[in-house]
């Protein structure tokens, strides 16, 4: 425990206290807090000025990453015929219908997305209980309900991150490993920030993006500027 407890003030203290830092300096002092065995990831929690009680308040969409996530993205395909070849043929690690119905209920999960042609969405129904409380279930707001497929798994494999709002307005997503350059871990942010404000509803009152702050997976938190995200068109 001393250990843990001696690494953990070493981190805190390249942080200044209280101080909210600049998109620049923090995607620069992020990566100064990596201190574990493996490459950490770093994530971003961002707190919305939104009710996601409201329908129309409930942020959810998704974006490729310029520079990806630097994790190996399995991908499942719910399709068949043409499509299932279009799939396969686009890199989709599972391609399947009902085998792929069973395979799930008997409990594997090798994959870490999930994509469907629209006539399958019956079939994957049959897994929804599975497949939700996973976030693994297709959904055309992420562009993993699609007739294109082939772009969808290329999309996927790209750097794809799915993003949603939780019950208390909160959105937490991957921005990439601590071995990435700074400016890449910007570049991604940026590309993050720009896919949440074009879905800023018309219905939020107040300051949309209220705050904002960055980490690695065993480091403290950084703050961000939130106007300086607000201002990301």
């Amino acid at each position: 425990m001393k250990k843990i407890a001696k690494r953990l003030q070493g981190l805190h203290s390249k942080i200044e206290k209280g101080k909210i830092y600049d998109l620049d300096s923090a995607t620069t002092l992020i990566k100064t807090l990596a201190s574990a065995k493996f490459d950490e990831t770093v994530e971003i929690a961002i707190r919305l000025g939104v009710d996601p009680r409201h329908a129309d308040q409930m942020i959810r969409g998704a974006v490729v990453l310029p520079y990806g996530t630097g994790k190996k993205i399995r991908v499942a395909v719910f399709a068949k015929d043409i499509k299932a070849d279009e799939a396969k043929n686009a890199g989709a690690d599972i391609v399947g219908d009902e085998d792929l119905v069973t395979s799930i209920k008997n409990g594997e999960l090798n994959f870490d997305m999930v994509i469907a042609t629209p006539d399958m969405m019956a079939m994957v129904g049959k897994v929804g209980k599975i497949l939700g409380p996973k976030g693994l279930m297709p959904n055309p707001k992420t562009g993993t309900v699609t007739m294109d497929v082939a772009t969808a798994v290329n999309n996927a494999k790209s750097g794809q991150i799915n993003f949603r709002v939780d019950k208390k307005g909160n959105i937490h997503a991957p921005l990439g490993k601590a071995s990435f350059e700074s400016d890449k871990i910007k570049a991604n942010l940026i590309e993050l920030i720009k896919s949440i404000n074009k879905l800023k509803p018309a219905s939020t009152k107040g300051k949309y993006i209220r705050r904002t702050s960055i980490s690695l997976t065993m480091s403290p938190s950084l703050e961000i500027d939130s106007q300086e995200l607000v201002d990301i068109k």
